[in-house]
């Protein structure tokens, strides 16, 4: 058994949901397979949160999906980084960036995962030349110059005129089409869990840097009239293990410490995930008949909020050229103009925030006073400090 598509996407995560609603809009026929059962729910998934930023939230503007989102979505319109050295005392540096330096708009919107997916799978449902399979996955892949064969697992097989690989860090696609990766480890492991607070956070993103990696609250809509945040906190391995498997009370105790209470005791208000944190960029992001998207061309610790907005970037850049050639979609040269727009970007972020990340977690002294008076420095002058903001959110 046998079916066409002009693309055909593997992995039904935000990645591949946001692709195939952006090419399905465009009037392309698509196939997107999930290997996610169809009767998980969304919420038991992803307790994650993603933060929207400016040139993604234009773009999910252009395809009609935000105003879905919107309602559910808690703008950030300043970051905050507090340095704490080794963690011993007080801050030592506490410096704001603020949206209004470079922009009248928030630098960006944060949305639980669970919805974001939630509502992509529902726009993809309204879309007739859209088809989205769940509980299935791509197994093998063999392309020619006129069109690409996938194999699912099922042994059902789809010809398309261009894939698009959205499965993954540990991507089958790029796997069967021979493409390698770089991979930088660090021995570190990220928590990522809701909490509750008194103190309201007012719209402010903080993340809070000392040695082991940043601990990072991302504003939520509130919850039940309290002041509501995302965390995501990078830790090394064997302490993010003993903090995870910590009962619900010395856990509540531990990240109140770690946030120095800035504000006040933190209450959990959802389950805790843990997942080890890499770089990783793959050493090409096309093949014949296949453009590599996502955590399939690149995985960056979560800092910055960069990961999934980088991912918007790649699909932005694919859905412009195929909507200004559909007839070349696929093509050697369409392809090619992907890499070229995208490969150099993703190189430079990856290595930026492997950088960032390095002098985060380091338990030196030297590093240490280098990570604080490098921020002072760089908030100091107004044209650094606006050129940064820029190229944190992709608008330079």
């Amino acid at each position: 058994m046998h079916s066409s598509c002009d693309i055909f996407i593997a992995g039904g995560g935000i990645g591949g949901l946001t692709a195939a609603v952006a090419f399905g809009s465009a009037g392309f026929k698509v196939i997107c397979v999930d290997p996610v059962p169809l009767d998980q729910e969304y919420d038991h998934l992803d307790v994650r949160t993603t933060a929207i930023l400016q040139p993604a939230h234009k773009f999910l503007k252009t395809i009609d999906v935000w105003d879905r989102l919107a309602p559910h979505s808690s703008a950030l319109n300043t970051l905050r980084i507090i340095d704490i050295g080794s963690g011993q005392g007080n801050s030592r540096t506490t410096q704001d960036f603020h949206s209004s330096d470079i922009s009248e708009e928030s630098f960006g919107w944060n949305i639980p995962n669970w919805h974001l997916k939630h509502v992509l799978s529902s726009h993809v449902d309204e879309l007739e030349n859209v088809e989205f399979w769940k509980g299935l996955k791509a197994r093998d892949l063999f392309s020619r110059q006129n069109e690409a064969h996938v194999t699912l697992n099922n042994d059902r097989h789809v010809i398309a005129r261009l894939v698009l690989a959205c499965d993954g860090r540990n991507s089958p696609i790029r796997y069967a089409a021979g493409i390698p990766v770089k991979t930088w480890r660090y021995g570190q492991k990220a928590l990522a869990f809701a909490v509750t607070h008194p103190i309201p956070h007012n719209n402010i993103s903080t993340e809070i840097h000392r040695t082991g990696g940043p601990f990072t609250f991302v504003p939520l809509p509130d919850h039940n009239n309290t002041p509501r945040s995302a965390v995501v906190w990078m830790e090394d391995g064997p302490k993010a293990n003993q903090f995870f498997s910590m009962n619900e009370i010395n856990f509540e105790e531990a990240i109140s410490e770690r946030s120095c209470y800035i504000y006040g005791p933190l209450t959990l208000s959802s389950r805790r995930t843990i997942w080890p944190i890499i770089s990783q960029y793959a050493t090409r992001i096309t093949g014949e008949r296949l453009a590599l998207m996502a955590e399939a061309a690149h995985v960056v610790p979560p800092i910055g909020a960069q990961g999934l907005n980088i991912s918007f970037s790649d699909i932005r850049a694919l859905w412009n050229l195929a909507i200004q050639q559909p007839d070349s979609l696929g093509s050697s040269q369409m392809l090619a103009a992907y890499h070229c727009k995208r490969f150099n970007d993703i190189r430079l972020r990856v290595g930026g925030i492997d950088l960032l990340n390095r002098i985060s977690k380091s338990r030196t002294k030297p590093f240490r006073d280098a990570r604080a008076t490098g921020l002072s420095l760089l908030h100091a002058s107004r044209p650094v400090r606006q050129t940064l903001m820029k190229a944190m959110l992709g608008t330079t």
